[in-house]
């Protein structure tokens, strides 16, 4: 069994940089996922960060959750439920207009916080995507200026939490999807795992590790490499008996609504063996079509652009 990718970025800057942008190469080429340590957010803060959605959760989401539950019957469920998560979630959106002011049910304190963590995320995010370029052979700045569009990237954050479930065989936390977006971040539980992906046919899960941040490709990044990083099918497991539940904050990095999507001439150009090239498209027409079909193979969704393109011959600057 492989060992799923845990990327010490300590030395990011220092003589270990070729061995680090290696690792994170193999990590993009071959699972979609990776683990990042010594990633530059201090300790102490994201500590912060884990009590306060915990405060915030037992104080306002708590009783919301068990709630919807009782009104939607799912512990009387008998069979598998496939059209529902056992999840209870609020969203903040940071770029291009923050919406946290407008969140009544977060104390300011809490608000302060979670604005600062969106902007150690976005830096972070943006300085992950300029070593995929290293890596890539792309100029540096080159997919941040491609999710640009007209307002800049999109970037927001789901505070997720999935609390232990009275049957768990019969509901994921989160059904089977990949991710539509550029680069996610993920603070995820250090105790309690669940989150797991596919990887050759069998499921791999990705291990809590405290202070670490999870990284995945989403699937804007496998169209503009053409193919050379792939997003990978993941999903949340629940148990029964988890003590309080398993929390998951993912910060989201995508492109602008109007970023005009397509693989990166220099690539293409490349890989002239490869025949298939990645559509081209507006981002938010993908993400038309993504909601509807979120936890559906995403292939489909690739043809379904290509076949729809009326944006005229790929740009090649």
């Amino acid at each position: 069994m492989a060992v799923f990718p845990i990327i010490n970025l300590e030395n990011i800057n220092g003589d270990g940089r070729a061995k680090i942008l290696e690792q994170i190469e193999d990590a993009c080429q071959n699972w979609g996922f990776f683990e990042l340590v010594n990633h530059g957010i201090p300790h102490e803060f994201l500590d912060m960060v884990e009590k306060m959605t915990r405060d915030h959760d037992k104080k306002c989401m708590e009783e919301r959750f068990k709630e919807t539950v009782l009104s939607k019957g799912l512990e009387a469920a008998q069979a598998e439920v496939n059209d529902m998560d056992w999840e209870s979630t609020f969203f903040l959106r940071h770029l291009p207009e923050s919406n946290i002011s407008q969140m009544s049910d977060l104390d300011e304190e809490y608000k302060k916080i979670m604005k600062e963590f969106a902007k150690k995320l976005e830096n972070l995010a943006e300085e992950l995507l300029d070593l995929l370029c290293e890596n890539l052979g792309l100029e540096k700045g080159y997919l941040k200026n491609a999710f640009y569009g007209s307002k800049g990237p999109t970037f927001g954050t789901k505070v997720s939490k999935y609390p232990p479930c009275p049957k768990p065989d019969l509901i994921k936390g989160l059904r089977a999807h990949t991710d539509a977006g550029g680069i996610i971040l993920l603070f995820q539980d250090d105790k309690v795992g669940g989150l797991q992906l596919l990887k050759d046919g069998d499921w791999i899960d990705v291990p809590p590790m405290r202070h670490a941040i999870v990284v995945n490709l989403g699937d804007q990044l496998e169209v503009i490499t053409n193919g050379r990083y792939k997003s990978v099918m993941h999903r949340v497991l629940i148990t029964q008996n988890s003590g309080t539940g398993r929390m998951s904050i993912a910060s989201f990095y995508n492109p602008g609504s109007d970023a005009v999507i397509y693989p990166a001439p220099a690539l293409v150009e490349k890989d002239e063996e490869k025949k298939e090239v990645y559509p081209k498209f507006v981002f938010e027409d993908y993400m038309k079509l993504y909601l509807g079909v979120k936890f559906q193979a995403k292939e489909p969704r690739f043809e379904a652009m290509k076949a729809n393109a009326n944006l005229g011959p790929m740009a090649t600057a």
